[in-house]
């Protein structure tokens, strides 16, 4: 059993539930449920037995039935995605003698038919591995003149906890040798009622699709994961490694049952000659959802995993990240104090450094505050007028820049906290101090301050500073809070534009997020937009 799950154990009952019960404690929880003999009182359980006469019972019942089975190019893994099978149709009596040729080759002394079958010309090339009778109809309340298998209906019984529900599908499931469905979920509550043999199961909740790479919502494998649990390549699916942490995995020996919710990933592994059956009806959430609200629940459900992203992305550095930081502002001052070589840059930083030691100790700053000053101006004089082509996106500065001239800054739309030296700074203040740090700069250095929002402001950094000014506005009174982004605001030749740079950057942040949600819950990569961030 892996270790290191987020969600509790899965439960087991040894005892059938009442329909309210599953209802109450399993169903309405959206967690799986293993159910031990559940089937084990059903006809099937014993007349269905390949190991003991089944395989005659089977072909004796439905043996002129014709069934439409998967020949896998990549068994014994049958992948949901149609490139990767395809499906012949046969009689079912030929499937049967196809898995008693399996079982003579095993040579296993069951006692059971041995005689030499002309098989279907097209099953003729395959192994028994490669040939898997899935998910064949025994009822579907939609297509009820293709239920051809519904003779086997009689020696199958309804759980009783089920007989409420109104089921879409029972489905029959077979396999002559050992067979594994790819990992996927299912668009419908799922009860798994193993009749004969053995299967594995391993569950994921919907919440660790980003681990498992679903493939893309507008394929025809949208419900299928796109990598393999077993040494899957990290390098084309680093989420991967923490896939098997999220999972869980149970057995279901013959009469056993596994109830698996809409949604659930799950990759099944099926012992050779496993029969079973499963029961599939819709949840109350989806049969009680109306099309009209369709649009609303999608804008509502992706703006929470936008946010959920969001605060993944912005998360407190770690004090090797600080400290890291803190060397590099301190390797820059040296290397301004030694001269570099813009000796006429060097000045002007230090004589603005001077600067701020006089002024500082004016606007009164605690030590914290005062250190955070001097390391967001060092930061500006450092890379205000750096232009690395290899960085971020290119931006044009507003008219209200230095000089009165539209100059061209790069800011790093890409970068994380750890990585920017900004969000880091402003990130790593209280509210209340990055305030006292940024009138200070509005008050004595409204030029830098200019710079660092208009030309070094990123929309991770972006997004750090208007969630500390959130928590300004929920620190400070109406009359204090007017006056601190009056202030603020003054810095800025045209104070519309400050604005709508900082909302930009923050909407490409936001925009980010957004794109890494398709890319890790529906499989979908887009490119950015192209704006003027």
């Amino acid at each position: 059993m892996p270790t290191g799950c987020e969600f509790p154990m899965i439960k087991t009952f040894e005892n059938a539930l009442t329909a309210a019960d599953f209802e109450s404690t399993v169903e309405l929880t959206n967690f799986p449920a293993v159910f031990r003999g559940c089937a084990s009182v059903w006809d099937a359980y014993s007349k269905w037995n390949p190991f003991n006469s089944g395989l005659d019972y089977l072909e004796e019942r439905a043996g002129s039935v014709e069934v439409e089975a998967m020949l896998s190019r990549t068994a014994p893994v049958f992948n949901g995605d149609i490139r990767s099978h395809e499906r012949v149709s046969l009689p079912f009596s030929d499937f049967i003698r196809f898995c008693k040729q399996h079982m003579r080759g095993k040579g296993n002394g069951s006692g059971v038919d041995a005689k030499s079958a002309d098989l279907n010309p097209m099953c003729e090339d395959y192994r028994p591995g490669q040939i898997y009778l899935a998910q064949f109809p025994i009822l579907n309340d939609e297509k009820e003149e293709k239920v051809l298998l519904k003779i086997l209906r009689q020696d199958i019984q309804t759980p009783t906890f089920l007989d409420a529900k109104s089921l879409s599908s029972i489905n029959f499931w077979m396999n002559s040798a050992e067979a594994r469905s790819s990992t996927h979920y299912d668009p419908h509550h799922n009860l798994l009622c193993v009749v004969s043999g053995h299967k594995k199961v391993v569950l994921w909740p919907p919440s660790a699709s980003p681990s498992l790479y679903p493939m893309p919502i507008y394929g025809e494998a949208s419900n299928h994961s796109s990598v393999g649990l077993e040494n899957p390549n990290l390098s084309d699916y680093p989420r991967a490694e923490h896939s098997l942490k999220q999972s869980q995995e149970i057995t279901l020996n013959a009469g056993d049952a596994v109830f698996i919710p809409e949604g659930w990933f799950h990759q099944v592994d099926s012992d050779e000659l496993t029969v079973a059956v499963n029961f599939w009806w819709q949840s109350n959430i989806m049969s009680n959802m109306p099309e009209h609200m369709d649009s609303y629940y999608l804008r509502r459900i992706t703006r929470r995993l936008i946010d959920r992203e969001m605060s993944l992305l912005v998360s407190k550095p770690s004090s090797t990240d600080l400290r890291h930081l803190s060397e590099h502002i301190d390797q820059s001052r040296i290397e301004m104090a030694e001269g570099g070589n813009d000796n006429i840059g060097n000045e002007s930083i230090k004589k603005g450094l001077s600067t701020l030691h006089e002024k500082a100790s004016l606007h009164d700053l605690d030590p914290s505050a005062s250190q955070a000053l001097h390391d967001l101006i060092s930061l500006v004089h450092d890379h205000v007028n750096a232009v690395d082509t290899s960085k971020g996106l290119q931006h044009t500065s507003p008219s209200c820049s230095e000089g009165g001239e539209k100059s061209k800054f790069l800011v790093n739309a890409m970068s994380c906290l750890e990585d920017d030296h900004v969000a880091h700074l402003l990130w790593n203040l209280e509210a209340s101090r990055l305030r006292d740090v940024l009138l200070a700069m509005a008050r004595y250095f409204p030029r830098t301050l200019e710079a660092l929002i208009l030309h070094m402001l990123s929309p991770i950094a972006a997004e750090v500073l208007t969630q500390k000014f959130d928590e300004i506005d929920q620190q400070t009174g109406e009359e204090d809070r007017t006056q601190f982004f009056r202030e603020f605001y003054s810095a800025f030749d045209d104070e519309a534009a400050a604005m709508d740079i900082i909302l930009s950057r923050k909407e490409a942040f936001a925009f980010q997020a957004f794109k890494n949600v398709l890319d890790k819950f529906l499989g979908v990569n887009i490119a950015s937009p192209t704006t003027n961030i």
